[in-house]
C-alpha cells in the first residue's frame, strides 16, 4: 500500500524524497535504547572506583611489633626505629613497607615512642650526637628526650605514641602520623 493514492508502496513523498520506514525508525530507537542502557554499568563502575578514596573511612591505628626489649637497653639512649607495616594507598596496597620511625627509649618498666616527625613542617628529627635532645635540622627546633619542645618554631611537642609489651618481649607502637603545623595533634 502507498501513502498516496495511486502510488506504488515505497515510492516516496510528493517531493520524490523517500518516505522513512517505520521499521527503520524503530530499530534506530531501539538500538539507542540498548546503548544507552549498556552504557550505565561501566559509568557506575567507573564512578564507583574514581571516589573510592572519597569515602573510605576513617581508620583507627593499629599496633605494630617494632622492636623486643632486649634491644632496648635500660636507661640508654632514644632508638630509632623503622616502623614496618602494610599500607593501603588510594587503590594500591604494600604489604610490609616502611610507614614511618620512632624513638623507642626505656626506663625502668616504661617504654616510650615518639614519632620521628617535626610538629612544624614534617621534618625528621635527629638524636643530637651527644645524646642530650632531639633536633630538628630543617628550622632548628629543639625537644628534650622526653619530646617536650625546648625551643624553635614547633607549635608542639613532638607527638608520642601508645606502647604496650606483649608477651613480656616484643615491643608494639599504635603508629600514627599527625598533621604538621598545627597546635592540636590532628590524625592523619
Amino acid at each position: 500500500m502507498s501513502d498516496v493514492p495511486g502510488r506504488p508502496p515505497g515510492s516516496g513523498d510528493e517531493d520524490g524524497r523517500p518516505a522513512p520506514a517505520r521499521r527503520t525508525f524503530l530499530q534506530a530507537v531501539g538500538a539507542a535504547l540498548a546503548g544507552a542502557l549498556a552504557s550505565i554499568p561501566p559509568v557506575v563502575a567507573g564512578a564507583a572506583t574514581l571516589l573510592h578514596p572519597l569515602r573510605r573511612e576513617e581508620t583507627v591505628a593499629s599496633a605494630v611489633r617494632v622492636a623486643s626489649l632486649t634491644g632496648l637497653p635500660e636507661g640508654g639512649a632514644p632508638r630509632r626505629v623503622t616502623v614496618i607495616d602494610d599500607r593501603v594507598d588510594a587503590w594500591t596496597s604494600y604489604e610490609a613497607t616502611p610507614v614511618g620511625a620512632v624513638y623507642l627509649r626505656r626506663e625502668g618498666d616504661r617504654i616510650s615512642a615518639l614519632n620521628v616527625v617535626c610538629p612544624h613542617a614534617g621534618c625528621s628529627v635527629n638524636l643530637a650526637p651527644n645524646g642530650t635532645h632531639f633536633a630538628c635540622p630543617c628550622h632548628r627546633s629543639r625537644f628534650a628526650l622526653d619530646g617536650t619542645r625546648e625551643e624553635g618554631p614547633a607549635p608542639r611537642d613532638l607527638d608520642a605514641l601508645e606502647v604496650e609489651v606483649r608477651n613480656e618481649t616484643e615491643v608494639w607502637v599504635r603508629f600514627q602520623n599527625f598533621r604538621p603545623g598545627t597546635e592540636e595533634k590532628i590524625p592523619m
